[in-house]
């Protein structure tokens, strides 16, 4: 698997647990555990990185989560990339309040110098949260079964920012959104 850095939102604990739901549901069927087996945390990826430089990354998502507000979530759609990875993911509801976080998310990394590659632009990101990752070609339409009796929408509230190190997935730093960050 690939190495880099992630900057990913985080759920509140109901939602994630729907989340984890998915993720236990489509282990148990053994059709996918990587997710649970990396040790990987429900999360929507903001930005993504081959290199960067995390202590000069911590301040500016310090400083850029206490002006957020914790984001209301809805996921609800089931959906999978055409590429090689065969990942199954939860699609939120492409909210103006979600597509301007990221964008100014974004603004913040530019501002430090960082990149923004296209896959992570406000033009072309897609957000997700995946719940399988490498479903066997055959066990596809089993797990979008599986996925389809989730109930949905899902919904909850975006309440912490962090960065991670991939792989194997190790959590650098997280922060709360809004005022709690400054406590």
């Amino acid at each position: 698997m690939a190495q880099g850095y992630g900057v990913e939102l985080y759920f509140d604990p109901a939602l994630e647990n729907q989340v984890l739901k998915a993720w236990n549901v489509l282990a148990r069927r053994q059709i996918s555990t990587q997710l649970i087996e990396m040790e990987s945390r429900p999360h929507i990826t903001l930005f993504s990185s081959p290199a960067l430089d995390p202590p000069k990354l911590e301040n500016v998502v310090k400083t850029f989560a206490s002006k957020q507000e914790p984001l209301a979530l809805s996921f609800s759609s089931i959906g999978s990339f055409p590429n090689e990875a065969n990942i199954l993911f939860l699609a939120p509801t492409p909210t103006l309040s979600l597509l301007q976080f990221h964008s100014q998310l974004c603004d913040a990394l530019k501002k430090e110098g960082v990149e923004i590659s296209e896959d992570y632009s406000p033009d072309s990101w897609v957000p997700y949260c995946s719940v399988a990752q490498q479903v066997p070609k055959n066990r596809m339409a089993e797990a979008f079964s599986v996925l389809r009796d989730l109930k949905l929408p899902v919904t909850g509230y975006a309440m912490d920012i962090g960065l991670v190190e991939f792989s194997p997935v190790r959590e650098l730093f997280s922060f709360p959104l809004g005022n709690a960050a400054e406590a």
